[in-house]
Order: C-alpha cells, then structure tokens, then sequence
C-alpha cells in the first residue's frame, strides 16, 4: 500500500533549511498528495521535481463550505493546463456533486480529460449509488472512494472496503482511500493507496510522532500546551521524516 502523505507545512516553504535540510532529502522519498488550489512556487519548484510520487488533488473541496461563485469550466481549464504545465501524470476530478451535481460532474471530467489527454482519477461517492461504482472500474484503471473525511461514509459501513477494492481489482483497476489513514483500520483493507494529514495535524499542539518498526506511535511533548512557533519547522520536519519511514513500512507490509 503506498501512502501519500497529503498537507506539506507551509512555513516549510521558506524556512525549512534553518533545520539543515535541503528539499531533496526531505522529499526524495516521500509520496506526497498536493491540492491545486494550493500550489506555489515552492511546491512546483521544490517539492514536485523532488518527491518520489505526486497526486494532485483539485482543490475544488475547499469551495464546499465557502460560499464562493465559481466558473467551473474556467477552473477545470487552469487545473488543466497547470497538470500539462507540470507534467502531472496521476491527478483526481472535481467530486462536487452536492454543489453542481453528477451529471455536470461528468461533462467538467470530460472536459479535464479533452483538455489533458489523459484519463483523471475518478472519485466514488455514495450518492452516485452502486452502479456508478462499478462503471467506473470497469471503465478506469485507477479509481478512488470519496467521502471518508466528510463521513459521508460512515465508520459503520467500512466494512463495504473489501467487497469493493475486490471488485476494482478484478477489473484490474486499482483504488484509492481519500483520506483513509486510520492505524487500526489500515491493515484489514487491501487499498492500493491512501492519503493522511495525520502527519501534520498534531504539530501544533506538541504531538511527537514515532515509527516504532511497524506502526507510528504518538507522544504528547506538553499536554495541554501549544508549541512555540519557532518549534513548529523542527517539529513539522520530525513528524514528516518518522511518517515517510512508516510509508515505506506500508508499500512491502501493507
């Protein structure tokens, strides 16, 4: 199982040498999930050329909650063009149902894939229903289940994981768990990839990650207490190179 570890720091983009590493070594072997709608300079330029494997995320999820009128065909051609730009060779559709709609779902994929010449990764979310499910297997050869993070599916129903990836892998397509990274869960689902925050989200609050050999354990530095900021690289850099050994782990274990 690869594991992408997905939310670079962004005080990594202009402080992270003051901790004595360059781009490349932090980055030369790590699978990292970027979202276009974050994309800077110093992630097209250090982290993308640096990075074991990419996937691009379109960034269209932050658009769920914001309020925001938005020309989707207009941003489907940018996140187009800047995956031809960049030489994006695995990257996710718009999923936003809930705000456009399936069916316009399918005419912007169409569009991405025109505009790209490649196919994009499609994302499953339960509202498409089982069908859809299936169509998108027989018709992709790398899919992804949505709706994890958002509890659309509910920890009740994972038990479904293994009847799909079975069938995604019969019609030889391999899948994706979109922010599926739950340690206890990992090891009962056969995913071929996944992706996780989990790396960065304690940072803040003085979470210590640790690879113990065959799982990543977490240790509180001050509980209760928030870590200085000018502790937040060293700590953000730690965590990053501990999960990256557990990702490795994962590829020949998991």
């Amino acid at each position: 199982m690869r594991i992408y570890l997905a939310g670079p720091i962004p005080y990594m983009a202009t402080n992270y040498k003051k901790v004595g590493i360059s781009s490349y070594e932090l980055y030369h072997d790590a699978n990292v999930l970027m979202s276009f709608v974050y994309c800077n300079d110093y992630i097209t330029s250090e982290i993308f050329p640096n990075c074991k494997r990419l996937l691009l995320d379109s960034g269209a999820f932050t658009f769920f909650s914001a309020g925001k009128t938005v020309d989707w065909p207009a941003y489907v051609d940018r996140y187009a063009d800047f995956i031809k730009q960049y030489g994006i060779k695995s990257f996710f559709e718009l999923d936003i149902d809930p705000l456009v709609g399936y069916e316009k779902v399918l005419d912007l994929r169409k569009r991405l894939e025109d505009r790209t010449g490649m196919a994009c990764i499609p994302v499953w979310h339960k509202s498409r229903g089982p069908d859809r499910f299936y169509e998108m297997c027989e018709q992709y050869s790398y899919v992804a289940i949505g709706g994890i993070v958002s509890k659309e599916i509910k920890r009740s129903e994972y038990k479904a994981f293994r009847g799909m990836i079975q069938y995604a892998h019969q019609q030889n397509a391999k899948i994706h768990g979109l922010g599926f990274t739950n340690l206890t869960e990992l090891h009962k689902y056969h995913f071929d990839s996944v992706d996780s925050t989990s790396w960065v989200s304690g940072n803040r609050f003085g979470t210590i990650y640790q690879f113990t050999g065959h799982t990543i354990r977490a240790f509180k530095k001050q509980e209760g207490k928030r870590v200085a900021k000018e502790k937040y690289l060293e700590l953000g850099t730690h965590n990053f190179i501990e999960w990256k050994k557990y990702c490795k782990y994962a590829e020949s274990n998991l």
